[in-house]
C-alpha cells in the first residue's frame, strides 16, 4: 500500500527545521532542490470482521426478510495517498504521517473504519384483495401491491484532531497533533450533538495542548510532535430508514401471456427525516472547533414514478 510523506520540511522552511536541505540566506533552496515529497510502498493495513446474515422467505405470508450484521476492525497507518481521500463532512484530513521518521506511530483505525453495521431489508406482498371493504374497487386496483423497507444502522467513523500549527517544521504543514490533557465530555444527547466536545468552541480547546515553545523544540514555533494518536475519536452514528410502496398492474394479453405491466412506485428516503450529523471541526486553533456544522446523508425525500414494462 502506498504512502507519501515530507521528510524535509515544507514550502518556506529554513535550515533550522529542514536539516537536509541547503538554503541560502534568503531561505531559497540551493540548486533548486526544495522540500521533497516521497512516495513509498511501505504502508500497512489489516482488516478483520465477523459477518453474519439471516434470510427468511415465506410464500404463504408473501414475506421476504434479510438481515446482515458486520462487526469489523480496519487498521492502517494511512488510509490514502496524496489527494486520494476526500474529507468527511466537516473535517480536515491529512494522509501523511505526523512524524515522517516514525510513520508506524500513526497506526490506528482506518479513516473509513466502521465497527458495527446492521442492515435489514423487508419485502411484503400486500393482499389488499382480501380486505372486504376494498373489493368493490375490483382486483385491478387491489392486486399487485408490495411494501419494501431498507434499514441501515452504523456506528460512527473515526477522525483525527490536528493542532493547526506547524509545531516542528518537519513533515506536512498542518499535520501535527496536540496533546490530550483531559477526556472531553463527548456529546451523547441528540439535543446537543452539534457540539461534539460539549463546552463550545472556546471551551473545547481546554481538553488539548499544542506543544510549542517547549524546551528542545524545533521549527518555527520551537515545538514537538503531539502525543495524541491518529483517529482517536469517533463521530456520530448513521441511521437511515427507506421505504417504498409498489403497485404492478398487468395489461393486455398476447396469447396466454400478459402483454406488459404498469409499475407505480412511491419511494420514501429517510422517511423519518432523521438528522445524521457529520463530523466536527477538528482543528484546535481553528474557528468553531468541535462544532458539527454539516450533516451526513440527505433530508427526507419522496419521489413517485410510473413505468411501463413490456
Amino acid at each position: 500500500m502506498a504512502r507519501f510523506y515530507n521528510p524535509n520540511g515544507y514550502g518556506g522552511a529554513c535550515q533550522g527545521f529542514a536539516p537536509f536541505t541547503q538554503f541560502d540566506t534568503q531561505c531559497h533552496a540551493i540548486s533548486g532542490l526544495g522540500p521533497e515529497t516521497i512516495m513509498t510502498s511501505e504502508s500497512h493495513s489489516s482488516y478483520h470482521a465477523l459477518q453474519t446474515s439471516v434470510t427468511k422467505t415465506s410464500a404463504r405470508l408473501g414475506l421476504g426478510l434479510q438481515a446482515s450484521y458486520t462487526y469489523s476492525k480496519s487498521l492502517d497507518d494511512t488510509s490514502a495517498v496524496l489527494a486520494g481521500l476526500m474529507g468527511t463532512s466537516g473535517t480536515v484530513l491529512q494522509t501523511a504521517p505526523q512524524n515522517p521518521w516514525d510513520p508506524s506511530a500513526d497506526k490506528a483505525p482506518s479513516t473509513f473504519d466502521v465497527t458495527h453495521v446492521l442492515a435489514v431489508s423487508v419485502i411484503q406482498l400486500l393482499p389488499l384483495d382480501r380486505a372486504g371493504f376494498l373489493r368493490p374497487l375490483g382486483r385491478t386496483f387491489t392486486r399487485g401491491w408490495q411494501f419494501l423497507n431498507i434499514t441501515t444502522l452504523t456506528t460512527g467513523s473515526p477522525f483525527t484532531i490536528y493542532s493547526g500549527v506547524q509545531q516542528t517544521g518537519t513533515g506536512l504543514g498542518g499535520g501535527d497533533r496536540p496533546d490530550l490533557v483531559a477526556m472531553p465530555h463527548l456529546s451523547t444527547s441528540r439535543a446537543v450533538r452539534n457540539d461534539y466536545f460539549g463546552l463550545g468552541a472556546d471551551g473545547n480547546r481546554s481538553f488539548f495542548y499544542i506543544a510549542i515553545n517547549v524546551p528542545g523544540g524545533t521549527g518555527p514555533h520551537q515545538g514537538r510532535f503531539g502525543t495524541l494518536g491518529r483517529n482517536t475519536f469517533r463521530g456520530p452514528g448513521y441511521h437511515d430508514f427507506d421505504m417504498a410502496i409498489i403497485k404492478d398492474t398487468p395489461f393486455g394479453h398476447r396469447g396466454n401471456a400478459e402483454l406488459g405491466t404498469i409499475e407505480f412506485r412511491a419511494e420514501f428516503f429517510n422517511i423519518f427525516n432523521i438528522v445524521n450529523f457529520g463530523l466536527p471541526s477538528n482543528i484546535v486553533s481553528g474557528s468553531g472547533f468541535g462544532i458539527i456544522s454539516k450533516t451526513a446523508g440527505t433530508s427526507r425525500q419522496i419521489q413517485f414514478s410510473l413505468k411501463i414494462i413490456y
